[in-house]
């Protein structure tokens, strides 16, 4: 199927692990490569067909409002969190209005990949069926990924299907931050503050949540750390 039309993009966190950068800055403005972190994000979008994006803001809102006043490809809707940060699950049920009926992209903006041969958001998109699937996440290689400091999130099956990581286990796939989900799986929600997180595994235990492996080299931009050895990747790939 086509890429979805919109996009939730999830730019209202408060970037502590990347402190003391995002003391004065929110992190999807901390700049990767020359670029920050969310006109990476919104580029990729723009390039795989998406023509809306959903941003939500919270921490130095308008900063991020500012950056965004000159963008048009994908054009831009801001969710405003600014009295309240809802987390993404929350964040998500608030937008729902702006999303529309049909499934959307989720996308973080600290999620940064150097593409392989095809562009991941389409291939994610040409994997959907939302018939088999609740939710489809982009999943990336634990040991091979930049940034990765954890021992995995899921383990996939010959399908595609997820499986979550259980207690003291290590697994071979990370979520990278991308992924399509129905957006009916939110609106019974009664809270308003949420996490994502939970979905994906009452979807895992539904045998309804299906990881796409993401071709290329995923950057995971948490930490000041991470960010100096995404952008030697990222020179390095250059040359």
């Amino acid at each position: 199927m086509p890429t979805p039309d919109v996009a939730m993009v999830f730019a209202a966190g408060l970037g502590t692990r990347m402190r003391p950068l995002t003391d004065t800055m929110p992190k999807p403005l901390v700049s990767v490569a020359n670029r920050s972190m969310l006109d990476h994000t919104l580029d990729r979008l723009a390039d795989a067909g998406v023509r809306r994006a959903i941003v939500n803001v919270h921490y130095l809102a308008d900063q991020i409002e500012a950056r965004l006043a000159g963008r048009t490809a994908p054009s831009i809707i801001i969710s405003d969190e600014r009295d309240r940060l809802l987390d993404q699950g929350g964040g998500i049920k608030k937008a729902l209005p702006l999303l529309g009926p049909a499934p959307f992209l989720i996308c973080n903006t600290d999620a940064l990949w150097l593409e392989g041969p095809t562009s991941n958001l389409r291939r994610l998109a040409a994997h959907w069926n939302p018939h088999r699937m609740d939710i489809l996440l982009l999943v990336a290689s634990t040991t091979t990924s930049i940034g990765v400091d954890w021992p995995g999130d899921f383990a996939m099956d010959e399908d595609g299907r997820l499986s979550r990581r259980q207690e003291h286990a290590v697994t071979p796939f990370v979520y990278s931050g991308i992924g399509i989900v129905k957006p009916d799986l939110f609106a019974e929600t009664q809270a308003d503050v949420f996490r994502l997180a939970p979905f994906f595994f009452a979807a895992a235990e539904a045998g309804r949540l299906f990881g796409t492996r993401l071709e290329g080299l995923w950057l995971h931009v948490g930490t000041p750390e991470a960010l100096a050895e995404a952008e030697d990747v990222i020179e390095h790939s250059n040359r």
